[in-house]
């Protein structure tokens, strides 16, 4: 059996030869051309859920988490990330991508203005159900990304003293 016949029998359209299984051709299209851009699925409800619930969870940090949830409703982004210091995922910033550039854009917070995808050292995806953050085991940015760390070199260290 073929493998056009093969998707015909699981119900799929064979689109490259414009054969339905049923009808011998179908003319092409010739009108106004009808593509639209798709729209993405938006993370603001999934990263507002991460701050309320884990990285700005209590009343203590019921300020900074009201005041990024705020740049986020500003924002027409539709991707939001969440920079953590390291992997023990302390909260730094909120972020979007850029989709010119890819480059990650801070909306909010402490952290670079702008972060390149190369600078990028962990990504993780939040878990709604479990509350938690787990690392992914990729470099590729993504909309399936809800946070990300720097290499720790790139964390300036406060001191008073010269460097010996």
């Amino acid at each position: 059996m073929s493998p056009s016949r093969l998707a015909n029998q699981n119900g799929d359209k064979d689109w490259e030869i414009g054969s339905n299984g049923s009808s011998p051709s179908i003319p092409e299209y010739t009108g106004p051309k009808l593509f639209k851009e798709p729209s993405f699925k938006s993370n603001k409800f999934i990263i507002h859920n991460a701050l309320s619930r884990c990285c700005l969870a209590g009343k203590v940090n019921e300020t900074q988490k009201n005041k990024m949830v705020e740049e986020m409703e500003k924002s027409p982004a539709n991707h939001f990330l969440i920079l953590f210091r390291d992997s023990n995922c302390q909260f730094r910033a909120v972020y979007t991508m850029s989709p010119e550039t890819d480059e990650l854009i801070r909306l909010a917070g402490v952290g670079p203005r702008v972060v390149s995808p190369a600078l990028v050292e962990s990504i993780y995806k939040y878990s709604s159900d479990r509350k938690q953050f787990s690392c992914i085991p990729s470099k590729t940015m993504s909309m399936s990304v809800d946070a990300f760390t720097l290499p720790g070199h790139l964390w300036h260290s406060k001191r008073s003293g010269k460097p010996k």
